[in-house]
């Protein structure tokens, strides 16, 4: 299903786990989310950016002043390197709606579920999938 056939979202529209799972609204909803997402996470990429620009060269006489601001900046590019990522992950998700598969766990093909997919749009898993894998992970830490 190409982006262009999802219909238009009614006004306040909200999915519910009574509708048919990812029908055309429903993906439409998840698609607009995840690219609203997407554009402000890209907006503060920018003004990021154009801060560290405009700040030029670290030109604080100071060298607690200067140490801080090196913090800062370095936490700040920090902070942008996990957006990057991020928008790569809402990049796939935009991909599994455009090829029918989102909404879906990887691991199992279960719907991962609305209110999973509300408070985290680019969920792959189910949550008993994700639960498993994060339980997995703990015992092999700890070896």
């Amino acid at each position: 299903m190409s982006s262009s056939s999802l219909p238009l979202l009614p006004t306040g529209y909200r999915p519910s786990e009574d509708e048919e799972y990812m029908n055309p609204v429903m993906k439409q909803y998840f698609r607009q989310k995840l690219l609203q997402w997407r554009a402000e996470l890209l907006r503060e990429s920018t003004e990021t950016l154009q801060s560290l620009h405009d700040d030029g060269g670290l030109q604080e006489p100071d060298i607690a002043d200067r140490a801080t601001l090196e913090t800062d900046r370095a936490l700040e590019l920090r902070t942008r390197d996990r957006e990057r990522k991020l928008i790569s992950k809402i990049d796939s998700a935009l991909e599994r709606i455009a090829n029918d598969e989102y909404g879906y766990c990887e691991e199992t093909g279960e719907p991962i579920g609305v209110r999973r997919l509300e408070a985290r749009p680019i969920a792959t898993l189910s949550l008993e999938a994700q639960e498993r894998h994060e339980r997995m992970e703990r015992t092999h830490r700890d070896d």
